[in-house]
């Protein structure tokens, strides 16, 4: 079993009825897999300094932390990848038009409505916007039942 758990944050910009995700470029399984804008809690650092600076390092917008909401924390366990704890947070205010910062890590952006996300989803961040959707505040993946 892994001695630490990572802790990440999410952020679910919602438009109306979409939601920005990007389509991640990687060297593992995940390549071409639809995520949300996300990244590692830094040593002291918010969890919602988190969300302010991954927001604007990925997708270049400015959010005041203020109008950001907590809808879901996943814990999360699988074979050969680090433990972790996902905070995910949801806001529709933020400043700039979103636009792919990192080219490196992510293909492309697309606004997808929150009833109809693409089949390509990794599971985890699809978790934190289901319970955004239907209100349930927390989930577990790889946990034995």
């Amino acid at each position: 079993m892994v001695a630490r758990h990572v802790v990440d944050v999410h952020v679910l910009l919602v438009r109306g009825a979409e939601v920005l995700l990007s389509r991640r470029r990687s060297a593992d399984e995940f390549d071409g897999l639809w995520h949300l804008p996300a990244g590692k809690l830094e040593a002291g650092e918010s969890a919602l300094a988190a969300v302010v600076r991954e927001a604007c390092e990925e997708v270049g917008v400015v959010i005041d932390p203020a109008d950001l909401r907590h809808v879901h924390s996943a814990h999360v366990v699988e074979p050969g990848r680090e433990a972790r704890v996902g905070l995910f947070f949801q806001t529709s205010r933020w400043s700039g038009e979103p636009v792919n910062r990192e080219p490196d890590k992510s293909y492309e952006l697309r606004w997808f409505p929150l009833g109809n996300l693409p089949e390509t989803l990794i599971p985890y961040p699809a978790a934190g916007i289901d319970g955004y959707r239907t209100g349930v505040t927390y989930s577990q993946r790889g946990w034995p039942s």
